[in-house]
């Protein structure tokens, strides 16, 4: 008899985020998982070779296999390096304390 469970696959868009619940059998995997879930079907912009994916926070391989009540995540790429955005905010914040 197949053991089966419940993951979640989620993926965010700036206006919109999308969670879906599913249930899976035993042995499967993260790519396995976002295929089954139709996220592919409404963002074909997502490549799962490009994309990076991850398990609760924590980068996984498409081939990891998912554990009971995982949370499988699809993440974008960086619109901005977070160091030139950290860059820019401190440079736009000193400009204003200097207008004081």
């Amino acid at each position: 008899m197949t053991a089966f469970f419940q993951v979640e696959v989620v993926y965010a868009l700036p206006h919109i985020q999308i969670l879906e619940k599913l249930d899976v059998s035993a042995g499967c995997t993260v790519e396995q998982a976002i295929k089954y879930s139709g996220i592919l079907d409404q963002f074909p912009e997502i490549d799962l070779t490009k994309n990076k994916l991850g398990i609760f926070g924590k980068f996984a391989q498409p081939e990891t296999q998912l554990s009971p009540c995982d949370r499988v995540e699809i993440y974008r790429s960086l619109i901005i390096d977070p160091k030139e955005a950290r860059r820019l905010r401190a440079k736009k914040s000193s400009c204003t304390e200097n207008r004081r």
